[in-house]
C-alpha cells in the first residue's frame, strides 16, 4: 500500500517461502540484508546477513523462529539500512477521514531492535527530510483509510538524505 501511494519503502521482497529463493534473491539483489519474519515484531525472527555463504542457515533459524513465536514461519528480505535512525511518527485518524499527525519522534536507541529511549523531536534531521516523514505518515494513513490513534514508522539513512517507511502500529 505504501508503494501505491508514493510512500517510500525499503527495497525488498514481498515474501520469501524456501531457503533457496532467499539465495536467489541475495545473490541477485546483493548483500547486506536484513531477514525479517512476516508475521513477527518485537525483533524476534530476525538476522543480518553479510556473506552469501550464511544466507540459507540465517533463513533456516529465522524462519524456526517466526514458526515457533507467531506460529507462521514465511520470512521477507529487505536491503539493510546501516545505522539508521528510526523515526515514528503519531497519527489521529477519525472515522471521518481527518488525519493529523502528532509530530515525530527518535526511537534509535535499542537494544535487540526494541526501543529504550524515546526523544521527541526527533534533533537534526533535515527539514526536508522531517516534512517528508511527516508528509507520508499522513498520506499513507489517508490512502488506507486508517481510522485510529497508531504509530506509523520509518528508517532514515545514516548519512540523513533518505528515508523510508517500515511500518504502522496501531493503538488501542
Amino acid at each position: 500500500m505504501a508503494n501505491e501511494c508514493g510512500v517510500p519503502v525499503v527495497p525488498g521482497t514481498q515474501s520469501v517461502n524456501t531457503k533457496e529463493d532467499a539465495l536467489k534473491w541475495c545473490t541477485e539483489n546483493g548483500l547486506p540484508v536484513m531477514m525479517k519474519a512476516a508475521m513477527g515484531g518485537g525483533g524476534r525472527g530476525m538476522r543480518v546477513v553479510r556473506e552469501l555463504d550464511d544466507v540459507m542457515e540465517a533463513y533456516e533459524r529465522c524462519s524456526s523462529e517466526a514458526l515457533t513465536a507467531f506460529g507462521d514461519g514465511k520470512m521477507f528480505i529487505e536491503k539493510l539500512v546501516e545505522k539508521p535512525r528510526h523515526i515514528e511518527v503519531q497519527i489521529i485518524a477519525d472515522k471521518n477521514g481527518n488525519i493529523v499527525h502528532l509530530f515525530d519522534r527518535d526511537c534509535s536507541v535499542q537494544r535487540r531492535h526494541q526501543k529504550v529511549i524515546e526523544i521527541a523531536p526527533a534533533s537534526g534531521l533535515k527539514p526536508e527530510i522531517r516534512k517528508g516523514i511527516l508528509e507520508s505518515a499522513v498520506k499513507l494513513c489517508k490512502h488506507i483509510g486508517y481510522k485510529n490513534a497508531g504509530t506509523v514508522e520509518f528508517l532514515v539513512e545514516n548519512n540523513g538524505e533518505a528515508y523510508y517507511f517500515i511500518e504502522v502500529n496501531p493503538r488501542v
